[in-house]
């Protein structure tokens, strides 16, 4: 059965199960002169809740482990000379998830039967041409081993699959069993409810931490790992990025400084156009627009925030990129050799990061409090006075805060960076040449067939756990610049 209808099962389980557990609390003091502890809804909530939870908590651990345990099943049975000839067990594993999916997709679409896909002396020429008949991309003829270790890999999902259905529904129906044997005038159902409600919301909010801890850790093991096989001196101190993937160890240069340079020139790049217009749409919009203009233009200034990075990218590409080469290539001043460039790139990223300083700046020029602004008038300031020299000082530190939260999504960007920078690793101060970033390099370390074994690929972890610590760093700042302000004038 496939994992929507069984969610979908479950659920009508659970409505079934509230209905009929207020039911039931309604039946228990019928004709008595005992009233229910709680209200009717509280017992229906209660059998809905014994029967979703312990339900979708199985649900998502078996859909969890059952690929872990199939995927080392399978590995075991695949030959080593099979391994050998694709590389790596993850690019042989890769291929036999492809095969068993393309089977299903020819079941699907009547190209094989089941007696087919399941002989093991099928022609393999034959199962190759129906693969790519059913839309499968296959790169290579199908081979014996692979084949075998497919339709062993869909007997043991279907399997597992069949197991999981039976188990989530019979954990189901025992929950609303028991929810329903509970549901009578003596059971403290609101208690219960609330009791089950405030562990999920800590279950919710835990989700956020370990999810966090998670990342933290894939990055530090898989740095660690990548450390063991490169010198950490090379990384953080070489002035040269040139990977090659042709060896494994010693053929590549990683060294990171050009990569940082990279991302902190297009970032104050960026930074240089987003900060002054930014700021001074946030005195216009809090100080001198009326609420009619206020509540017109601050909507449509905050759009920009909701724009795809990958539509900045190409604006980048196919506007700016072609605007400035014609200003400042070949044809006008005969500085800047191609449309890709830290000054393309910047400049995209600074329109892009505008409605974030703006909109912190608002707020934050709008939490000063008016007697501030009251005494500068009564002073006889004007209003352009009292902005230079009252509001602005008094919100200095939330702007500066703003700010370093801008620049951390500035580092952090790699849509724009791909199509308007380039892809070079050099250190250079010509803003018009192609410097690419540590994102951008993330993405190319670990696009294609790359074996994580390697060095070259294993630097991507080293990479992001640069970045990590970068704006981890920024953000802590910007935090403790924003506490710093809240606790002064609030």
């Amino acid at each position: 059965m496939p994992t929507l209808w069984l969610f979908l099962i479950v659920l009508g389980v659970a409505a079934a199960g509230y209905v009929l557990g207020r039911g039931r609390a309604l039946q228990s003091v019928e004709g008595d002169n005992r009233k229910l502890h709680s209200l009717p809804s509280y017992y229906g909530s209660n059998v809905l809740i014994k029967v979703v939870v312990p339900a979708f908590l199985l649900m998502i651990a078996w859909l969890l482990i059952q690929p872990i345990v199939v995927g080392n099943t399978i590995s075991g049975m695949i030959p080593d000379r099979s391994v050998d000839n694709k590389g790596s067990l993850g690019l042989v594993m890769a291929e036999v998830r492809r095969t068993a999916e393309g089977l299903d997709n020819a079941i699907a679409l009547g190209l094989m039967d089941e007696d087919f896909v399941n002989n093991a002396r099928a022609d393999l020429a034959d199962v190759t041409q129906r693969l790519k008949d059913a839309g499968q991309i296959v790169t290579s003829e199908v081979t014996q081993p692979i084949l075998n270790a497919a339709q062993r890999y869909r007997v043991m999902n279907a399997t597992g699959n069949l197991m999981m259905t039976i188990a989530v529904l019979v954990l189901a129906v025992l929950g609303a069993l028991w929810g329903l044997r509970e549901s009578h005038g003596d059971f403290r159902a609101r208690n219960t409810v609330e009791k089950s409600i405030r562990a999920l919301l800590i279950g919710a909010a835990s989700i956020a931490i370990l999810t966090t801890i998670g990342i933290i850790l894939s990055l530090v093991f898989n740095t660690i790992e990548f450390f063991r096989l490169y010198p950490a001196s090379d990384f953080f101190f070489g002035t040269n990025w040139a990977p090659s993937f042709s060896g494994r160890g010693g053929s590549s240069d990683l060294g990171v400084l050009p990569l940082l340079w990279g991302t902190f020139y297009i970032s104050i790049v960026a930074l240089a156009v987003a900060v002054p217009i930014g700021l001074f749409a946030a005195i216009y919009l809090s100080e001198y627009a009326s609420p009619k203009v206020r509540s017109v233009a601050k909507p449509l200034l905050e759009v920009l925030a909701g724009i795809p990075t990958i539509v900045y990218g190409l604006f980048a590409l196919l506007t700016v990129g072609p605007l400035l080469l014609k200003v400042f290539g070949d044809d006008g001043l005969g500085i800047m050799q191609a449309g890709t460039a830290v000054m393309t790139a910047g400049l995209v990223m600074g329109i892009m990061l505008i409605p974030f300083v703006s909109s912190l700046s608002d707020d934050i020029i709008n939490a000063v409090p008016q007697s501030m602004r009251d005494g500068s008038y009564g002073l006889g300031a004007t209003q352009s006075e009292t902005i230079r020299q009252v509001v602005l000082p008094a919100a200095l530190p939330g702007i500066v805060g703003a700010i370093l939260l801008a620049a951390s999504r500035a580092i952090g960007e790699t849509m724009i960076v791909v199509l308007g920078a380039g892809a070079a690793a050099r250190l250079s101060l010509n803003p018009f040449e192609a410097m690419t970033t540590v994102t951008a390099k993330i993405v190319s370390q670990l696009t294609g067939d790359a074996d994580f074994a390697s060095p070259e690929a294993l630097v991507a972890f080293a990479l992001g756990m640069t970045l990590f610590v970068i704006t981890l760093g920024l953000n802590v700042f910007a935090l403790y610049i924003v506490r710093k302000y809240r606790e002064q004038y609030e």
